[in-house]
């Protein structure tokens, strides 16, 4: 079992005013947290670093592979805060392709030290950072959070997108992963992504020649053709598979 953490729970309290300078494009602007949090229902979620380890691999992916869910649930938006520079927060935005999620880059670490979790990470030649946590609010009050606990090293149990997806809607279920080997100009791949978008499913593309070579592909699959699809890790098959797949469904 964790350890209980030694950071302040601040549900029922109001979530921090700050104004965060930012760029869009060529040109500054300011995100006042005021207009994002106030009448509305949003999720926060805040971790060590962009570019790091588990923040990149699970944390940011995982919120945005579920961003249609928490849509469905009334979620308005989805934000991952990290005490980095706006520069930063936006070429891992762009890197991570996670155009579901609001960067929101607290480079002074005054959001993050005003929830009380502005943490020194010296030895690692970081400096300053922000705990790794999770949180709901609605209406700028802050209704449940998920704080990871103080243990060493940079744990990562509560504060995943799929526990905030429990409390939101225990009853609710996270979509299937899916992937699909394609290549340029194949009309079945296109029938193939059609019927995925249609029966509401996102997708990771893997484009030989890009992402993947033939060789891969007849090593994971078996076959040289394509599109060839996995939805939950179960491997579907080409585009007449799907639609039989999904006529079953």
């Amino acid at each position: 079992m964790s350890e209980q953490t030694k950071f302040e729970n601040k549900e029922g309290q109001k979530v921090p005013e700050v104004v965060w300078p930012a760029i869009d494009g060529e040109s500054w602007k300011k995100i006042d947290s005021k207009a994002i949090f106030d009448g509305r229902k949003v999720i926060v979620f805040s971790l060590p670093g962009a570019f790091t380890p588990t923040c990149s691999s699970t944390h940011l992916p995982r919120f945005n592979q579920l961003a249609g869910v928490f849509k469905k649930l009334g979620v308005d938006e989805i934000l991952c805060v990290s005490v980095n520079d706006t520069f930063v927060m936006n070429s891992w935005l762009a890197d991570q392709e996670a155009e579901n999620i609001t960067v929101i880059p607290d480079g002074n670490g005054e959001f993050t030290k005003a929830m009380g979790l502005l943490v020194g990470k010296q030895d690692l030649g970081f400096g300053e950072r922000s705990w790794r946590y999770s949180m709901f609010v609605n209406d700028g009050t802050i209704e449940k959070m998920f704080i990871e606990p103080d243990v060493p090293g940079d744990p990562f149990e509560v504060s995943d997108a799929d526990t905030m997806l429990s409390y939101l809607d225990p009853s609710a279920q996270a979509p299937s992963e899916v992937a699909l080997f394609t290549k340029p100009g194949c009309p079945f791949c296109a029938k193939a992504k059609t019927m995925l978008t249609e029966n509401g499913y996102e997708y990771e593309e893997l484009l030989l020649g890009k992402d993947a070579t033939l060789a891969s592909l007849k090593a994971v699959t078996g076959r040289e053709t394509v599109p060839q699809v996995f939805i939950g890790g179960e491997h579907i098959g080409g585009s007449d598979d799907l639609e039989a797949w999904f006529a079953k469904a």
